[in-house]
């Protein structure tokens, strides 16, 4: 057995061990231990998805602060069935360069088996150093024939098919894999869940104008996906805090937000979202990619009130419908599948 601290074999308890059995294995990395519920809903996805379509395979979470000592470890007996990961979520590029550098160091390691980029945006800038870390992760990725890169977006799709040149799938986000449910909430009010990071775009001022014509029909109030407490979460944690963060938007009559996963989850919710951008258009090219028809939700590049009040009236107003994303989901498991037919 290998030392090592904190893999989640299990979601209930981490182990200092990786098993050595005869199981085919799933080992994803990047699994995040930071406050992001966006991110923590995709990794918990990932393993839900995993579990219910591969379940023949043992799932294995590696936390992202332990990216260095789990390549070692997994190094130490990887055997050709299993399948390596990086989780999905957030942005492949130079704006989180500490989480580059880690998939940089996953994808060139394990250049033997079928690796797999789960559904990311991508964005390096158009700056000396965007395009310096761009040349360093096509260094990188080019070394692995069999990493496969998933887009969760058009414009990261093309994005991706210009900048590397490893096999690019194109499905939605991971959470995306569930369906909404109905939640016995009582709906009041209208909330904003809006990022204070580098990607924000929308003014202060015109959230204040959104404001006023709200509150005159909504009391009010303003949140992030990123929470404040805990500090850290893990696979044991991050379900109890996912479902608190869905019965808090199905508690709502309306989301305004500029967070991707805010819109997502309000489609699990059927919760009114109105979505506006961010600083390279992610939550845009997925709305148009993956939920335009979805009465409930609606994404906005408007900041004229008077008009934004009649998007306002016809979102408020839409019924809710089924739908289901989980066919898109088939490019990947038909990947999955071909790799392991061809160990077989």
């Amino acid at each position: 057995m290998i030392e090592m601290a904190d893999f989640f074999i299990e979601t209930k308890e981490s182990s200092a061990q990786l098993p050595q059995n005869a199981k085919p294995k799933m080992f994803m990395f990047g699994v995040p231990s930071y406050t992001n519920m966006g991110d923590q809903a995709v990794s918990l996805v990932s393993r839900i998805f995993f579990e219910k379509e591969f379940p023949n395979y043992q799932y294995i979470e590696i936390m992202d602060y332990d990216n260095e000592a789990g390549i070692k470890a997994v190094k130490e007996i990887i055997t050709k069935q299993d399948i390596v990961g990086y989780v999905g979520g957030g942005n492949m590029g130079n704006l989180y360069t500490d989480i580059e550098e880690d998939r940089r160091a996953v994808f060139s390691t394990f250049v033997d088996n079928l690796t797999i980029s789960f559904p990311q945006s991508i964005h390096f800038e158009k700056t000396a150093y965007g395009e310096r870390e761009k040349r360093l992760s096509q260094d990188a990725y080019n070394k692995n024939h069999n990493l496969v890169l998933l887009a969760r977006d058009a414009q990261s799709y093309r994005r991706m098919q210009k900048t590397f040149k490893n096999k690019i799938v194109f499905i939605p986000d991971m959470v995306l894999y569930l369906k909404p449910k109905v939640f016995n909430a009582e709906r009041s009010g209208a909330l904003f869940v809006l990022r204070h990071d580098g990607e924000k775009i929308l003014d202060e001022s015109f959230i204040e104008s959104l404001k006023v014509i709200l509150k005159k029909h909504y009391s009010l109030e303003r949140t992030d996906t990123v929470l404040e407490t805990p500090t850290q979460i893990t696979p044991k944690t991050r379900q109890k805090l996912f479902e608190e963060q869905l019965q808090k938007i199905a508690s709502q009559e309306l989301i305004i937000s500029d967070r991707f996963h805010a819109m997502v989850f309000s489609v699990l919710t059927q919760t009114p979202c109105l979505l506006f951008g961010n600083s390279y258009g992610k939550g845009k090219h997925a709305y148009f990619d993956w939920l335009e028809n979805i009465s409930w939700i609606k994404y906005s590049d408007e900041r004229d009130i008077t008009r934004i009040k009649t998007e306002l009236a016809d979102l408020t107003s839409a019924q809710t419908h089924e739908y289901d994303l989980q066919p898109n989901f088939r490019p990947l498991k038909r990947i999955i599948k071909k790799y392991i037919e061809m160990q077989a």
